[in-house]
């Protein structure tokens, strides 16, 4: 005869069980409803499916690692089909054949060590290493042009509201408006074309590169003007392609702030318009604008493919142009997970941030 549970001896192990479940959930609730953690989580989630998209999606352009260098190896040293695919095939440490999910697998192991893999092209060179060396300059040159033109854009935003429906403000529109709508690799052909190859203001041959060869890369006058003087072009094209955006968006957020009743009171109270335009007006007035630049960072990153490739910058972005074409399929996801990691994270900061400067928006943890 089975034994039988009466209900004494059911009901403490059921209100146990019960306790121990809602204590569980009531933790995970707990933990959900912080927004920093809550944000992390969403974050790492994003930046998975993110690159999860990414490495399927690079696997189906036309052609891989191996056809792109069998390829080369025809057109430039005439050989067969099959002494280049027998060549290609010795250097690559690739199998174009393997399961794409035992590759995705493998990839996200190494990922999940810290390691982004070797190149596939540059057989022994670590994709870190590559990073490390190209980023320094995509993070100098676009760095610099998106904090000049911000702070510009900002200034003169702010005086374009200040005198508005002027002829000065009439004129400096016209201009943003330009500026804004022509893409900045059309500034850029501009620029090699009147200034460089028209008027010959500057040898465009000898601005090749991020600095001159011959020099020794450290911290001596020479060198840093020589990294100036290469990334000057790069930098005054990002300027020209972005300056218009934050004009604009700093003129109308300007005005909207001068209608607020606070910025009457001041007024009223007798305020120095210095005063009015610098705490009241100006703080205000540049929260959208630090918000953006905040998403902004994180573009910089991935830097401006066509730009480096104009100019022969090489940056990060140039790197990323010459990983599509060799179809270097880890060095390709190399990059586009910085590029990742840092647009989400400069999201985050940008939530941050404008909770900082606004003191009525707070994050709650609820």
């Amino acid at each position: 005869m089975a034994a039988q549970t009466t209900p004494e001896m059911a009901r403490p192990r059921s209100a146990e069980t019960v306790s121990q479940t809602s204590g569980v959930f009531g933790t995970a609730r707990k933990l959900w409803a912080n927004y920093t953690i809550r944000t992390i989580v969403q974050a790492i989630f994003t930046i998975w499916l993110v690159i999860t998209f990414i490495f399927f999606l690079v696997r189906l352009m036309p052609g891989n690692p191996v056809d792109v260098y069998v390829d080369y190896l025809m057109n430039q040293e005439r050989i067969t089909y099959e002494e280049a695919f027998a060549r290609a095939a010795s250097q690559f440490q690739f199998d174009p054949d393997a399961p794409v999910t035992e590759q995705y697998l493998e990839y996200m192991g190494q990922l999940v060590q810290g390691d982004l893999g070797e190149s596939i092209t540059s057989t022994g060179t670590k994709v870190l290493d590559q990073i490390i060396r190209f980023l320094p300059w995509t993070l100098f040159a676009v760095g610099l042009g998106l904090l000049v033109s911000f702070i510009l854009g900002v200034v003169i935003g702010l005086l374009m509201a200040y005198y508005r429906n002027s002829w000065i403000d009439v004129l400096l529109s016209l201009i943003s408006s330009i500026l804004s709508a022509v893409p900045n690799y059309i500034w850029g052909l501009l620029i090699l074309i009147i200034f460089g190859v028209q008027l010959h203001w500057f040898a465009i041959g000898e601005l090749r590169g991020t600095y001159d060869s011959s020099l020794t890369p450290g911290f001596n006058l020479p060198f840093i003007l020589s990294m100036l003087q290469h990334a000057f072009l790069p930098v005054l094209v990002y300027v020209s392609g972005t300056l218009g955006n934050w004009v604009l968006t700093m003129r109308n957020s300007t005005i909207s702030v001068l209608g607020e009743d606070y910025v009457n009171v001041a007024r009223a109270r007798g305020l120095s318009r210095t005063r009015i335009a610098t705490a009241y007006v100006g703080r205000n007035a540049a929260l959208p604008m630090f918000t953006l630049l905040a998403i902004n960072i994180g573009f910089v990153i991935g830097g401006s493919v066509i730009i480096e490739e104009l100019f022969v910058y090489k940056g990060l972005g140039s790197f990323l142009y010459w990983s599509i074409t060799q179809r270097d399929y880890t060095s390709m996801q190399g990059v586009l997970l910085i590029i990742v990691i840092s647009v989400v994270f400069s999201n985050m900061l940008a939530d941050l941030l404008y909770s900082w400067l606004d003191p009525r928006v707070r994050l709650g943890d609820n």
